[in-house]
């Protein structure tokens, strides 16, 4: 299969994956025929790529680093736990939190688990799903972000929990934020930006009031926008007055928002995303979390089309573990002709060869 920009579709194309909705809900099933109608509905759900099937490609495979049924348990988990911050009155949110801080941290335990198994870079463009609020899915992402690249710090297994449980309710915070605001598809104004800032303190004070959220979690919440330069919010810290966990939560949160699928803006694909890390490395973001993010993920997906600086193309077949920016590649056209002969090459053995474009429409 290869990953396919959704405007690109063309009615007869068969989707490669299943697509589902955050509640696990089978929206369209793999090897389903696509028509126009279908198509329009994956814009309207403002799904930026889909998997399609390929004769050529028919081998390549992607995993979702978490089961469907995790993910699934995850998210209505999370939405549970905010929804209930939300409805309840202020002097008994801490009690809320007291509630659900073992579901909150069984789910951690089962994504450690599951992170522990699952061999690759993490790709998170592996299994396409729809949401109806980006928040939940975000802190799904954003905990399975931050706890691969805590492990690539080399963090004990009592430290990953605290930051997975500090990530997978680093947005509560938003509960608090008007909703019209919150949802807004277009700019916001300043005075609405001003009122998004207001997320990461009261996330905190609502999980400091919790007896059972370790306080390192609510730092989490707090610092998550601080930036290197002191130009982050709500505090404007700088440098080491950033907690680790801020600095980890900094680098995995902006990589997931850039590369999710919004309402108001395309998803960008991973080394797009990288870039955007790499640009704000060592002034908004720790240069240590940026590189040892890039060990973390796969920069190249599978199944993405590519151009190498050799002039050849081809797709990504899988990835170089240790390498994850020299994934194999199965190249399909050289000298700008399709092959008859299709044949894979190892990046990681040819160091000269490097990609220079990636597309998401079927070369040859």
């Amino acid at each position: 299969m290869r990953l396919a920009l959704t405007h690109s579709l063309e009615a007869g194309d068969r989707l490669g994956k299943t697509i589902y909705n955050e509640n696990g809900k089978i929206l369209l099933r793999q090897g389903v025929t696509l028509t126009d109608r279908m198509i329009g509905r994956l814009s309207e759900f403002h799904i930026t790529y889909v998997y399609i099937e390929d004769p050529d490609t028919d081998d390549i495979e992607s995993h979702y680093p978490i089961t469907e049924e995790l993910r699934t348990s995850a998210v209505q988990s999370i939405k549970k736990s905010f929804a209930t911050a939300q409805d309840s009155d202020t002097m008994k949110k801490g009690f809320v939190f007291d509630k659900s801080a073992n579901e909150m941290t069984s789910i951690v335990r089962s994504i450690m688990d599951e992170l522990r198994n699952h061999k690759e870079a993490i790709s998170l463009l592996s299994d396409v799903f729809t949401y109806d609020d980006y928040i939940f899915t975000h802190s799904l992402n954003v905990t399975m972000y931050a706890l691969a690249l805590g492990k690539q710090l080399q963090l004990p297994y009592s430290k990953l929990e605290q930051l997975g449980i500090g990530a997978i309710l680093h947005d509560v915070g938003k509960m608090m934020v008007p909703r019209d605001v919150l949802l807004k598809p277009g700019r916001l104004s300043n005075s609405e930006f001003e009122l998004i800032k207001t997320h990461a303190e009261a996330g905190f004070e609502l999980l400091r009031s919790s007896s059972q959220i370790p306080l390192v979690a609510a730092h989490c919440a707090f610092q998550h926008h601080e930036r290197m330069d002191g130009s982050g919010y709500p505090r404007g810290l700088a440098g080491d007055e950033i907690h680790y966990f801020g600095k980890i939560l900094a680098v995995a949160d902006v990589f997931d928002a850039v590369t999710s699928n919004r309402v108001y803006r395309a998803a960008m694909l991973p080394h797009e995303g990288l870039e955007i890390l790499y640009s704000g490395a060592g002034t908004l973001f720790d240069q240590e979390m940026v590189e040892a993010f890039r060990k973390c993920i796969a920069i190249y997906p599978n199944g993405l089309s590519v151009e190498l600086n050799d002039g050849r193309k081809g797709i990504v077949v899988s990835q170089n573990p240790a390498l994850c920016d020299r994934p194999i590649i199965r190249i399909f056209e050289e000298d700008g002709y399709e092959i008859e002969q299709k044949y894979d090459i190892d990046l990681s053995e040819q160091l000269s060869v490097v990609v220079k474009n990636c597309d998401t429409i079927s070369v040859g």
